[in-house]
């Protein structure tokens, strides 16, 4: 049991799942903390019975911690690992800021669990598009090693946080109060009207005409999987959806993997559920998935353009298994096995 448990970034939409998740895995733990920035100073969570009062995020609130969860954005992360390594055991730390370099372990517990072994203090969670991907593509990998994988993401706007699903919500009102049409409105996160629009743009601008959340998927993939000659053509879209990413993935592998043995495979990987007949309408929605931890798949079939090649629909909680329960299951495992 750890002694002492940190949450930071507690009053986030991930942090407040950390601690939902926290207390409906029954984590084990004696003293815990939760903190944020000075804004959210004094705010009191309930948890477990009781109930916490939120500290300020400062190098001595790590001194008597043992365990620290963080979910932070990356310019918070930058400045506050490195205090906080120095105090305490583990970090697992959910912003994009740490996940790339070479002795920080980038896991997830049902693919690449005993990477955890190696940490130096500090583990990162991956994006959460990338986890719900690569939970499916493992399988697949083991069976058939991946060659290549074209994946377009559907991502809802809970993945750019409260602000991203009030932009939902004021967007799609304005559409509604305009008889349906497209009406100007403010926009706190993304740059237009995401109300019955999509957009083609999820982070900024990099090399090649990517973007930063779609080059994730191509590092981050590579090194949880452990290989890096496999190519990805990424291309992250965001959609009027609360919450909940959908993935269109197509894999080419080495080996050939028919469709039946493909549904084979996903049935026996944990953390996979399968929902895939076409002709009864069952295959994964967001509506279907929120509020779960499982990653779903459906709409298997071969790439009628090349062999070798399946195509698959995933969905999966992004604030959750995404976020939230990845890195919980991270510090469970470490506690289990270390």
């Amino acid at each position: 049991m750890y002694d002492s448990v940190a949450v930071v970034g507690a009053t986030g939409a991930v942090g407040t799942l950390i601690i939902r998740m926290l207390q409906e895995r029954k984590f084990p733990y004696k003293k815990i903390k939760f903190l944020a920035s000075k804004r959210s100073v004094g705010r009191v969570i309930p948890f477990n019975g009781g109930s916490v009062v939120v500290e300020e995020l400062c190098p001595d609130a790590f001194n008597d911690v043992d365990l620290v969860i963080a979910s932070t954005p990356d310019d918070v992360a930058r400045d506050f690992v490195p205090e906080a390594r120095k105090r305490v055991k583990v970090i697992v730390d959910e912003s994009g800021y740490w996940r790339m370099y070479p002795d920080v372990p980038l896991v997830i517990p049902e693919v690449n669990a005993k990477d955890i072994l190696k940490h130096k203090g500090l583990i990162s969670s991956p994006n959460c598009s990338t986890t719900q991907m690569v939970v499916a593509l493992k399988p697949l990998h083991d069976f058939g090693r991946i060659r290549r994988v074209v994946v377009s993401t559907y991502q809802a706007t809970s993945g750019a946080g409260l602000a991203g699903t009030r932009d939902l919500v004021s967007s799609s009102n304005a559409w509604l109060a305009n008889n349906n049409q497209y009406a100007p409105c403010e926009c706190e996160t993304f740059p237009y009207p995401i109300g019955f629009n999509c957009i083609p743009q999820i982070g900024s601008e990099k090399e090649r005409g990517y973007t930063s959340e779609e080059l994730k998927l191509l590092h981050e993939t590579r090194k949880i999987l452990g290989d890096s000659s496999i190519q990805v053509c990424p291309t992250a879209v965001r959609v009027p959806v609360a919450n909940c990413h959908s993935e269109s993935v197509v894999v080419e592998t080495e080996r050939k993997i028919t469709v039946e043995k493909a549904r084979e495979l996903f049935s026996s990987m944990p953390g996979v559920v399968l929902m895939d007949d076409l002709s009864k309408k069952v295959y994964p929605t967001p509506y279907h998935c929120h509020d779960t931890d499982e990653v779903y798949v459906g709409r298997i079939r071969e790439d009628i353009s090349a062999s070798n090649s399946l195509a698959f629909w995933c969905v999966s909680d992004n604030l959750r298994k995404g976020a939230a329960t990845n890195a919980v299951q991270i510090a469970e495992w470490i506690q289990q096995n270390m």
